[in-house]
């Protein structure tokens, strides 16, 4: 294929290009929030983590916890800093078998053809998510300098606009990229909801913690990375933005 790609597909990690590989993602943010926060009464505090950033997870807990938005507010960029720190150190040096069978090929079928820009919108800090898909063998096709990530807000609903801008810059737009070619793949109702919020396409994929039932309010539902490329050659407009 030649000329420029028809779509921008953005992709969620944890419970979509990878599962079961956020034990010592979740250990890093408690280090974390203990090390920036010493004070924080956190142990009984419990939070729901799914589909959420790394940041609004901790401003739960500690809120959770009675600690004051202007003292959380203070210590966020030590908290980015200790978090990502934390990670490096307790990722594991191999992340292959936590990734969701069949995606890396799924993810080289989508990519081959020249017509679909991957990129990444997940609620991860930059630093953790990309070194999760370097050490599962699939950094490669998530390029550097693309994507919205936890690192850039707190609230998961904004980060499809950055992945957009991020898209129109690098391939010289005088705009970001259209929404009508872009989707969002994801496998929680916060997945979703961020792709609502921004007003683009989205495919709901059930290998993490929600059911088909739980994600009908996407464009398409599926049960395997396999039916990805079905599902998204039939939402997505053909035409090239």
């Amino acid at each position: 294929m030649t000329g420029r790609p028809r779509r921008l597909i953005l992709f969620d990690i944890d419970g979509t290009l990878l599962l079961k590989a956020s034990a010592e993602h979740r250990a890093a943010l408690l280090e974390a929030i203990g090390l920036t926060w010493p004070a924080a009464a956190t142990d009984g505090v419990r939070v729901e983590a799914a589909g959420r950033t790394d940041l609004d997870i901790a401003r739960e807990i500690l809120v959770g916890a009675g600690v004051d938005a202007r003292r959380i507010d203070d210590g966020l960029q030590a908290f980015r800093e200790a978090a990502t720190a934390a990670y490096v150190r307790r990722c594991p040096a191999d992340l292959r078998d936590r990734v969701s069978p069949g995606i890396d090929g799924v993810l080289q079928s989508l990519a081959a053809p020249g017509d679909s820009i991957l990129s990444l919108c997940t609620g991860n800090l930059e630093p953790i998510a990309r070194l999760k898909l370097s050490r599962a063998g699939l950094g490669a096709h998530f390029p550097r300098g693309e994507g919205g990530f936890g690192s850039d807000h707190e609230d998961r609903a904004v980060l499809p606009a950055y992945a957009r801008r991020r898209a129109g810059l690098r391939r010289r737009l005088p705009r970001s990229w259209p929404r009508a070619a872009t989707v969002v793949v994801g496998d929680t109702p916060r997945d979703i909801a961020c792709a609502r919020a921004d007003g683009v396409h989205v495919v709901a994929i059930a290998t993490g913690p929600f059911r088909a039932a739980d994600l009908r309010g996407a464009d398409a539902v599926v049960e395997r990375p396999a039916d990805l490329p079905a599902a998204l050659d039939e939402i997505v407009p053909a035409a090239a933005p």
